[in-house]
């Protein structure tokens, strides 16, 4: 039996699979391709479809979960304007760089190279900050030093920052130009970015990351559709199962604290690198236990970091009901009543 074109087992994964996808992006403010392009590439789809089909990902739950941080006012406008910008036209670039990486016959080994380093790089990073409790490499360091650039126009964003325009719209174009190489929509980078480098909140990074990462997305999936990139029967049933898990991701993240949001987030970068290269080791050295391993491993890791964000959630309403319950209980009978 087919259903859009993939196998009914393979239609069921994938809607699993895009449903703690959905979860982990409206939690930590990403699309969730970090971790889709790498699904991909292990079950074997080629490079240049790995990479447009999780820009189309990315466009399609970036809409449901812009709408969800918007309602929760995690959202900094002023600072998605001017990223946007700038990944618009680092986008362009990285796509080019990886057609001509597709006809060197090098895509598949150049970009997983830079995804494992890049993920665990950020994710060792984000790990020592989490353990830290950010007195060491937090937000204070890097973000004091970003925002003595004092180039004008300067953007006021969330939490009493101020930084260059110029600074911005640089850091979105390198962003960007790893978003069209990678198929990423750059959330993974965006996130740390703004939390350690321009020093805003975690919860309004996340929201402002998503809306970006909305347009982003939408832009690189055009370039990527025009020469026939994108796999829409992959892409549709990962959305299905995704709908539901944003909203269930950012709602979570008005109930779980911060430094394990941090902690969390660094596990899924590590567990993508490491997926990444078993699968590249794998393939080189004919090693098929290790293309296995990495299949479970990145499933494996949706599921339990998708697991605890749920089970942090429900504690965190639990503790805040009993705490209201015994609020109740100490006031005098006739105000219960």
């Amino acid at each position: 039996m087919q259903l859009l074109g993939l196998g009914i087992e393979m239609t069921a994964l994938f809607i699993g699979f895009g449903l703690l996808i959905g979860i982990l992006f409206g939690f930590f403010g990403m699309g969730g391709s970090f971790l889709v392009t790498p699904a991909l590439l292990v079950v074997g789809y080629p490079a240049s479809v790995a990479v447009g089909s999780g820009l189309a990902f990315v466009f399609g739950t970036s809409v449901i979960g812009a709408l969800r941080h918007r309602d929760h006012g995690q959202v900094s406008y002023p600072l998605a304007a001017v990223m946007i910008l700038g990944m618009t036209v680092g986008i362009e670039v990285g796509t080019r760089v990886v057609f001509l990486l597709v006809e060197a016959g090098s895509a598949d080994f150049v970009i997983s190279v830079v995804y494992v380093g890049l993920l665990v790089a950020v994710g060792l990073f984000v790990l020592r900050d989490a353990r830290s409790d950010g007195t060491d490499v937090g937000t204070g360091r890097v973000a004091t030093v970003v925002q003595a650039i004092t180039l004008p126009p300067m953007v006021s964003l969330p939490g009493d920052a101020t930084v260059s325009m110029w600074v911005i719209l640089v850091v979105g174009w390198g962003i960007g130009i790893l978003s069209g190489c990678l198929g990423i929509g750059g959330g993974f980078l965006l996130l740390p970015v703004m939390v350690y480098g321009f020093g805003i909140p975690t919860a309004i990074a996340a929201g402002t990351s998503i809306l970006q990462i909305l347009v982003s997305g939408a832009f690189g999936t055009f370039v990527y559709a025009q020469s026939n990139a994108v796999n829409i029967s992959v892409v549709a049933t990962l959305l299905v199962g995704s709908a539901l898990g944003a909203r269930i991701g950012a709602s979570a993240t008005l109930l779980v604290d911060e430094a394990d949001v941090k902690g969390y987030f660094a596990v899924m970068l590590l567990a993508g690198g490491i997926v990444t290269a078993s699968k590249q080791v794998g393939v080189a050295f004919g090693v098929a236990m290790l293309e296995t391993m990495s299949t479970v491993l990145i499933f494996g890791t949706a599921v339990l970091v998708s697991g605890v964000i749920i089970y942090m959630s429900i504690a965190a309403l639990r503790k805040h009901r009993e705490h209201r319950s015994s609020l109740t209980h100490k006031l005098p009978v006739w105000l219960r009543q």
